[in-house]
């Protein structure tokens, strides 16, 4: 009888432990508004900057400079918001570039060597002098586009009629443009003026020019980019035909949408604007073709697209920001003495705090008790 006694006395106070403490509940959102969304980005935006502001002041930096140095003088002084423009453009179309296969379900890492393709084309014409120096340009951004296609056209065809695995495919062949890359520049390619591994420097004609407000023509580029892929993901019918391929494209076959066409379309498209990329920074930023114009690029564009969630005008301006951070960190860099490699901390800690707050857009947190 004594044991029957005590067990009740025993188990109360575990039981009333249990309900004191309650437990944290996670769940999938079914849908999360747009205010929900840009303030998180917000949110996130600030917390990677406010660590960052504390690791360069502990590196030195002092506190009261940290919002001239990283924001006034980089966006209110006209040489470096310049320089943030020129530098956003290449970045706005591998965003894009990145943003069109996966919504297809593409997993596209090929974007450096789509830019190397596409620097070839161009440097290709340059060095043939094709056609009038009036047209040379244009030409020269066509043959960008098409060496960009047809690199681009062979991961697609291994994935749809041999069905290798587009990352694999993608990455290896980077490393192929990359060698071609080298074995131009060591040889034919390079600049017999000085022997470097460079191409010849491009003719002015042959350079992308200045525009209204002393901009690159670049920024011109990227901006109808956007314009283009903003329509074909909202208003077009494509963009329905992404929707259901991006969903499943079992279903989507079953319901008669030309899965195949449309991942096409597509990743071509994303091929496009990879190659153009390279042709800006070639044409725009280089002016010839070198060794190392694509480097760290492809690694940008892959976190822009997913930054961005799939929309074009939000890739437009996480470029921007991306090339803010780039700016800033050359300024902090120079005045500072500030290591490249804290620069690169810094731009990774706001790249993560964007992209954990992407649980949050999808998930609910809420205390059971």
């Amino acid at each position: 009888m004594s044991d029957r006694a005590i067990e009740p006395v025993a188990a109360a106070p575990a039981a009333e432990r249990k309900f004191r403490l309650g437990r944290l509940n996670v769940e999938v959102r079914r849908e999360a508004g747009a205010a929900w969304r840009a303030f998180l980005t917000a949110a996130s935006v600030a917390l990677g900057l406010g660590l960052s502001a504390a690791i360069l002041v502990a590196a030195g930096v002092p506190a009261q400079n940290l919002v001239d140095e990283l924001l006034v003088q980089t966006l209110f002084d006209g040489q470096n918001l310049h320089a943030v423009l020129f530098q956003a453009a290449p970045l706005m179309l591998l965003g894009l570039a990145a943003l069109m296969a996966f919504r297809v379900r593409f997993w596209n890492l090929g974007l450096e060597g789509q830019m190397i393709f596409g620097g070839i084309g161009a440097t290709a014409v340059s060095l043939a002098g094709l056609g009038p120096e009036s047209l040379r340009l244009p030409m020269m951004g066509l043959a960008a586009v098409l060496f960009g296609i047809a690199w681009t056209s062979l991961p697609l065809f291994l994935k749809l009629k041999v069905g290798v695995n587009e990352i694999i495919s993608t990455l290896l062949l980077n490393y192929v443009a990359m060698n071609l890359l080298f074995h131009l520049l060591y040889g034919a390619w390079k600049d017999p003026k000085d022997g470097f591994p460079h191409s010849p420097a491009y003719a002015p004609f042959e350079t992308l020019p200045t525009v209204a407000f002393d901009l690159s023509a670049a920024l011109v580029v990227a901006l109808a980019a956007v314009a283009v892929c903003g329509y074909l993901v909202a208003r077009s019918r494509a963009a329905i035909y992404m929707r259901f391929v991006e969903a499943s494209p079992s279903a989507a076959r079953a319901l008669g949408v030309p899965v195949a066409g449309v991942t096409i379309f597509a990743v071509l498209l994303s091929g496009v604007l990879a190659s153009l990329a390279g042709f800006v920074i070639v044409a725009g930023q280089e002016g010839r073709l070198t060794q190392s114009f694509f480097h760290g690029y492809g690694v940008s564009g892959v976190l822009i697209a997913f930054l961005a969630r799939s929309n074009p005008l939000a890739a437009a301006i996480v470029a921007i920001l991306m090339a803010t951070l780039y700016v800033a960190g050359q300024n902090l860099q120079v005045f500072y003495s500030i290591p490249g490699a804290m620069v690169q901390l810094i731009q990774a800690l706001v790249v993560i705090c964007v992209a954990a707050s992407d649980f949050l857009v999808r998930h609910r947190l809420r205390w059971i008790r």
